[in-house]
Parts: C-alpha cells; structure tokens; sequence
C-alpha cells in the first residue's frame, strides 16, 4: 500500500460514507454485526512512550465496539501505570494477581461498567515468571476460559519497549500502536516498530500484524502528515506495511471526561473525539471482517501457548 493509496489518516470516501451510515444506526442502538466473530480476537495497544493517550483510548475504542454489538474485554497490562479502572471510575476488589495467589477464578476478578468489562491491573503479570509450572498451567487453564466469552480482547500495555511488551505484541493477532504528531512520540511508537519487527523474539518467518493510530492531532493535514510519514519510513526500512487506522482529534472533551471518570464516549458522545473512535472502529471491524477468511487467527489458545512458551524460558523469578 503507497502513501498515496492509503489517503492519510480517513481513509477512503466510501469508507467516510459507510461510517456516517453506521454511526447513525450505532446512535439508534440497531447496529448487529452482520458476522460476529466465532472466537476471541487477541489485540495489544500500546505505545512508544507515556502521555499519548493510549489508555484512553483503548477504553473508548473497546466501547465503541461494544455499541456496535460486539462482546470486549480489557486487560490492564500496564504494570506500572495501571489506571484504567480510575478512567472507568470503579475500585476493582479484585485483579490478577489475586488470581495467582487466593486461586479465584478468573470470573472473580472481571468488573463491569459502562457496559465493558474489565480485568484491572497490578503485579500479577509480574509474578508469572517466578510461578511452579504447575502454577503457570493454572493460569493458563484460567485465561483460557475466556476463549469465546468474548469478542475483542484488548491488552493496554505499558508504554514504552519492554520484553513484556514485545511478547504482548509477538502473542496477539494484532497490535494498535498509539501516537500523536509530536517528534518524539513518533521516533519512541518508529523504535517500537522496529522492536518489534525485528526483536529477538519476533517470529522468523511472518512480521507483526500492527496498525497505527495517530491520537490529538490539531488538523486533518497533520495526521495525514504523520502518518503517510511513519508509512513510508517503515516500509523503505523495515520492509513492512505500517497502515493508519485513523487518526483522533486534540478534543478538550477528554480531559472533562477524566476528570469526571468516566469514558468519552458515555460523557460527550457527540465529540470530535468521541465521533473519530466510532470511526476508528467502524472501519477497524469492516477490514478485519474482509480479511476474516485469509487465515485462521490464533486467538487465546495461540496467545497463551505463545506467552507460557516464554514464561517457561524466563530467568528468574524477573521480566527479562
């Protein structure tokens, strides 16, 4: 795909068309998938560095996609920051680590609000290197329940490049990379690419499935000026197709909406932010619907056998 031919941050006409067509039947409630996902999609979001907006959007994407009919579920994998139940504003009594060591299943730890349930971070990511096997098969057996409860499963990871990360993003089908127009946002979400394209872990014989996402632009020229600019890099570079899922509007709504604690798309639907995820998502599920049948994806068996094979070879009881 050229620069020219993936037209910036918005994509095609026809495909701007159908979405106002959609947004209007998402705003009626009458939108149904016409095929619903017959397993869980595995997608990591994450970004080259903090302050982007990547948790932030990640849960507005998730409830976008649930208006649209679809089942979502999030896991706060951000070790460090983990603030997603603050954006949803709830206090979680339980998160995985409370699964790892009271051994509740995994029902126990998922929240619900505004319709997206939620698996709430802490440092149970970062005991599953020092488990027993048989702890880690546990956990495995516990995640693997969730195969099929849902449609979307939605990682938001740290920021930043991490071996953690980079096996998030090795593991899932694939992976959301959140940027803004800021140089160094872009070098940060460009070495992210680049991790994980060519990372010691990458698989030798297929690249990455990521999309990119270009978050508070200030007009449409500059997400298109970033984009196509992250596009051509990648592919005279890294010899990959790097396609813009879209682009989010710099929208004084998101700030009121954390401070209210609660999602954009529940406290100003009607913003340009608001109206540039439904967009984003709309046009996520129609061309991962047209590539539905290219092959079958790996989904939470691919992605727990993919994490356990590295968990295993860890050294120590350490994030390496």
């Amino acid at each position: 795909m050229s620069a020219k031919s993936s037209q910036g941050c918005w994509g095609k006409q026809r495909m701007d068309d159908q979405a106002q067509v959609l947004r209007r039947l998402m705003e009626k409630k009458s939108y149904i998938p016409e095929n619903p996902p017959k397993s869980t999609r595995i997608i990591t979001v994450t970004s080259g560095k903090g302050g982007v907006g990547k948790s932030n959007f990640t849960l507005n994407f998730a409830l976008a996609l649930q208006e649209m009919g679809y089942r979502v579920l999030i896991l706060d994998a951000d070790l460090g920051l983990a603030n997603l139940d603050v954006l949803m504003g709830i206090r979680p009594k339980y998160n995985l680590y409370h699964m790892l060591t009271k051994r509740i299943s995994v029902w126990d730890i998922i929240h619900e609000s505004h319709g997206i349930q939620l698996i709430a971070g802490g440092s149970g990511l970062s005991e599953l290197v020092a488990m027993t096997e048989k702890e880690q098969d546990r956990f495995a057996e516990q995640i693997s329940l969730l195969h099929g409860h849902v449609d979307f499963l939605l990682l938001d990871t740290g920021a930043g490049i991490s071996e953690q990360t980079l096996h998030f993003v090795w593991s899932s089908d694939e992976t959301i990379v959140v940027t803004t127009p800021e140089p160094t946002a872009i070098t940060d979400a460009y070495a992210l690419i680049k991790s994980a394209a060519f990372g010691e872990g990458a698989a030798a014989t297929s690249l990455p499935s990521i999309r990119l996402v270009i978050n508070r632009i200030t007009a449409e020229k500059e997400g298109r000026q970033t984009g196509d600019k992250m596009h051509l890099a990648a592919r005279r570079f890294l010899q990959m197709e790097l396609p813009v899922l879209g682009c989010v509007a710099d929208d004084p709504s998101v700030v009121k909406a954390v401070k209210l604690q609660t999602p954009l798309l529940k406290a100003f639907p009607n913003s340009r932010a608001a109206k540039n995820i439904k967009d984003l998502a709309l046009r996520y599920t129609s061309a991962a619907g047209a590539h539905a049948q290219d092959k079958p994806l790996p989904g939470v068996k691919g992605f727990l056998q993919s994490m356990m094979t590295w968990m295993k070879g860890a050294d120590g009881n350490k994030l390496r």
